[in-house]
Protein backbone atom coordinates (compact mmCIF):
# COMPACT_ATOMS: atom_id res chain seq x y z
CA UNK A 1 0.00 0.00 0.00
CA UNK A 2 1.29 3.29 -0.96
CA UNK A 3 -0.43 6.97 0.55
CA UNK A 4 0.30 10.36 0.12
CA UNK A 5 -1.33 13.29 0.96
CA UNK A 6 -1.06 16.65 -1.31
CA UNK A 7 -1.65 20.25 -1.46
CA UNK A 8 -5.43 20.94 -3.85
CA UNK A 9 -3.01 22.54 -6.33
CA UNK A 10 -1.19 21.83 -9.61
CA UNK A 11 2.03 21.32 -8.42
CA UNK A 12 0.61 18.75 -5.58
CA UNK A 13 -1.30 16.66 -8.63
CA UNK A 14 1.88 16.50 -10.59
CA UNK A 15 3.51 15.35 -7.46
CA UNK A 16 1.05 12.48 -6.91
CA UNK A 17 1.40 11.57 -10.76
CA UNK A 18 5.27 10.79 -10.58
CA UNK A 19 5.29 9.27 -7.57
CA UNK A 20 2.64 6.98 -8.77
CA UNK A 21 4.53 6.95 -11.47
CA UNK A 22 7.75 5.94 -9.04
CA UNK A 23 5.75 3.34 -7.19
CA UNK A 24 4.55 1.40 -10.37
CA UNK A 25 8.05 1.16 -11.45
CA UNK A 26 9.35 -0.26 -7.85
CA UNK A 27 6.07 -2.75 -7.78
CA UNK A 28 7.64 -3.83 -11.15
CA UNK A 29 5.95 -2.29 -13.86
CA UNK A 30 8.17 -0.49 -15.98
CA UNK A 31 8.05 2.81 -17.34
CA UNK A 32 6.59 2.37 -21.11
CA UNK A 33 4.56 -0.03 -20.40
CA UNK A 34 0.76 -0.03 -20.90
CA UNK A 35 -0.27 -0.92 -17.03
CA UNK A 36 2.33 2.00 -15.95
CA UNK A 37 1.13 4.29 -18.35
CA UNK A 38 -2.59 3.69 -17.94
CA UNK A 39 -1.69 4.27 -13.96
CA UNK A 40 0.41 7.60 -14.30
CA UNK A 41 -2.38 8.81 -16.43
CA UNK A 42 -5.13 7.76 -14.33
CA UNK A 43 -3.42 9.35 -11.17
CA UNK A 44 -2.92 12.19 -13.16
CA UNK A 45 -6.34 13.14 -14.22
CA UNK A 46 -7.73 12.06 -10.57
CA UNK A 47 -5.70 14.06 -9.04
CA UNK A 48 -5.91 17.21 -11.11
CA UNK A 49 -9.57 17.00 -10.46
CA UNK A 50 -9.24 16.76 -6.67
CA UNK A 51 -6.83 19.83 -7.32
CA UNK A 52 -9.37 21.54 -9.70
CA UNK A 53 -13.27 20.77 -8.23
CA UNK A 54 -12.09 19.61 -4.55
CA UNK A 55 -10.04 22.30 -3.06
CA UNK A 56 -10.96 23.37 0.28
CA UNK A 57 -8.58 25.68 1.55
CA UNK A 58 -6.04 24.14 3.56
CA UNK A 59 -6.92 20.79 3.49
CA UNK A 60 -5.33 18.48 1.46
CA UNK A 61 -6.35 15.59 -1.33
CA UNK A 62 -5.35 11.89 -0.98
CA UNK A 63 -3.84 9.77 -3.29
CA UNK A 64 -3.43 5.58 -2.02
CA UNK A 65 -2.22 2.78 -4.24
CA UNK A 66 -2.50 -0.56 -3.57
CA UNK A 67 -1.60 -4.55 -5.31
CA UNK A 68 -4.61 -6.57 -5.37
CA UNK A 69 -4.33 -10.04 -4.83
CA UNK A 70 -5.66 -10.79 -8.66
CA UNK A 71 -2.74 -8.60 -9.52
CA UNK A 72 -4.91 -5.48 -10.10
CA UNK A 73 -3.21 -1.93 -8.94
CA UNK A 74 -5.96 0.09 -7.04
CA UNK A 75 -6.06 3.44 -7.34
CA UNK A 76 -7.90 6.31 -5.28
CA UNK A 77 -8.04 10.07 -4.97
CA UNK A 78 -10.07 11.62 -2.29
CA UNK A 79 -10.99 14.94 -1.96
CA UNK A 80 -12.10 17.35 0.80
CA UNK A 81 -15.17 18.19 -0.99
CA UNK A 82 -18.28 15.98 -0.25
CA UNK A 83 -21.08 18.13 -1.23
CA UNK A 84 -20.34 17.16 -5.19
CA UNK A 85 -19.55 13.40 -6.70
CA UNK A 86 -17.74 13.23 -10.30
CA UNK A 87 -19.33 12.98 -13.09
CA UNK A 88 -18.46 12.38 -16.94
CA UNK A 89 -19.67 15.35 -19.19
CA UNK A 90 -19.82 15.86 -22.77
CA UNK A 91 -17.38 18.44 -23.45
CA UNK A 92 -17.50 21.18 -26.73
CA UNK A 93 -14.85 20.57 -29.17
CA UNK A 94 -13.64 24.19 -28.29
CA UNK A 95 -13.85 22.98 -24.33
CA UNK A 96 -10.29 22.67 -22.95
CA UNK A 97 -11.40 20.33 -20.49
CA UNK A 98 -13.95 17.97 -19.49
CA UNK A 99 -12.66 14.62 -21.02
CA UNK A 100 -10.60 13.46 -18.02
CA UNK A 101 -13.09 11.21 -16.47
CA UNK A 102 -13.76 9.68 -20.12
CA UNK A 103 -9.93 8.64 -20.28
CA UNK A 104 -10.36 7.40 -16.78
CA UNK A 105 -13.36 5.09 -17.93
CA UNK A 106 -11.35 3.78 -20.64
CA UNK A 107 -8.11 2.81 -19.09
CA UNK A 108 -9.73 1.34 -16.03
CA UNK A 109 -11.63 -1.90 -15.90
CA UNK A 110 -14.33 -0.11 -13.61
CA UNK A 111 -14.49 2.87 -11.89
CA UNK A 112 -16.45 4.99 -9.26
CA UNK A 113 -16.85 7.09 -6.35
CA UNK A 114 -18.08 5.83 -2.46
CA UNK A 115 -18.12 7.98 0.45
CA UNK A 116 -14.82 8.26 2.24
CA UNK A 117 -15.46 6.62 5.86
CA UNK A 118 -14.96 9.18 9.22
CA UNK A 119 -14.19 11.92 6.76
CA UNK A 120 -16.00 14.91 4.63
CA UNK A 121 -14.95 14.00 1.74
CA UNK A 122 -15.26 11.31 -1.00
CA UNK A 123 -13.50 8.88 -3.17
CA UNK A 124 -13.07 8.91 -6.60
CA UNK A 125 -11.01 5.96 -8.66
CA UNK A 126 -10.75 2.65 -10.17
CA UNK A 127 -11.53 -0.55 -8.34
CA UNK A 128 -10.27 -3.04 -10.58
CA UNK A 129 -7.50 -0.91 -12.73
CA UNK A 130 -5.49 -1.20 -15.43
CA UNK A 131 -8.01 -3.60 -17.86
CA UNK A 132 -4.06 -4.07 -19.65
CA UNK A 133 -2.27 -5.40 -16.48
CA UNK A 134 -3.62 -8.85 -16.99
CA UNK A 135 -4.20 -9.20 -20.72
CA UNK A 136 -1.10 -7.80 -21.82
CA UNK A 137 0.83 -10.38 -19.61
CA UNK A 138 2.85 -6.72 -18.29
CA UNK A 139 3.66 -6.54 -14.75
CA UNK A 140 4.79 -8.83 -11.66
Amino acid sequence: MFSFRFTASPRGARLARRLASCRMDAWGWRYGTPAHDSVELIVGELSANAATHGRVPCRDAELRLSREEDGHVRVEVSDARGERLPETRDAGSGEDGGRGLLLVAALAKEWGTAPRPGAPARRCGPWCPPRRTVSSGTGP
